[in-house]
């Protein structure tokens, strides 16, 4: 779908009967901080997850309108709420949008799949289509699920990826955080997006009078994230 230019949406976004949707709050990353700045222009949203805990995300969650699942009640942890992942389609589509004009969703994987009424405009702001279901063997490798694990994991992927090409399609409007994405998007979905990157705080970074002798990664260390990869070709480069 494509339809206006969303610059010319900005005041209607602010005026409207808005709420937020992410995936879950479990964790302490840049889509974490999507979500926060979300946050910060519309102030009054509330926001849908599927799981919050509060000690291990960013504490600026704390004062604001939460809304969680169902699966809230098995208190889940940050070393195995992931293992819920059959459960995540039923969690989002549980929730009832239909008193908003706007949904604001913010996912790697299943925020998109909220189900609105007609009357409700969708802006899904994603990250990258879900890995598990579309990079499934990089995942699989990349997290080092093994044995009976792997078995469980691959047992349901094929709903999963179902689901998640089903739950892209309820969507009205896409916008891609980088051109990869937005290119994935269009591979995995076959639908069209806006590339709006995201948000920085510029003003902490400036530039260096020269180059050093070290290269610097910032990230969490999750497998995915490749931080192998660049040690390896940092020692190889010596």
């Amino acid at each position: 779908m494509t339809g206006p230019k969303l610059d010319h949406l900005a005041p209607a976004l602010t005026r409207a009967n808005l709420a937020l949707v992410h995936d879950y709050l479990m964790d302490n990353g840049g889509a974490e901080r999507v979500v926060e700045i979300f946050q910060e222009l519309f102030p009054a949203a509330p926001l849908y997850t599927s799981v919050y805990n509060p000690a291990t995300t960013l504490a600026s969650f704390g004062s604001k309108n939460i809304q969680t699942s169902f699966l809230q009640r098995l208190r889940p942890t940050k070393r195995w709420y992931k293992w819920l992942l059959p459960l995540y389609p039923l969690a989002f589509e549980s929730f009832d949008l239909s008193p908003y004009e706007i949904v604001l969703s913010s996912t790697t994987a299943f925020a998109k799949g909220v189900i609105t009424g007609d009357r409700t405009c969708h802006f899904c702001y994603i990250n990258t289509p879900s890995r598990w279901a579309w990079r499934s063997q990089d995942y699989l490798a990349q997290e080092n699920f093994r044995g009976v694990k792997r078995l469980a994991l691959e047992s349901v992927l094929p709903f999963l990826r179902s689901w998640d090409f089903a739950a892209a399609q309820r969507v009205d409007y896409f916008i891609a955080g980088s051109e990869n994405c937005r290119r994935r998007v269009e591979k995995y979905y076959r639908r069209e997006a806006t590339v709006i990157h995201s948000p920085i705080d510029a003003a902490r970074f400036w530039p260096a009078s020269g180059p050093e002798d070290y290269f610097l990664v910032v990230s969490r260390l999750a497998p995915y994230k490749r931080i192998d990869l660049a040690v390896r070709a940092a020692a190889q480069l010596d």
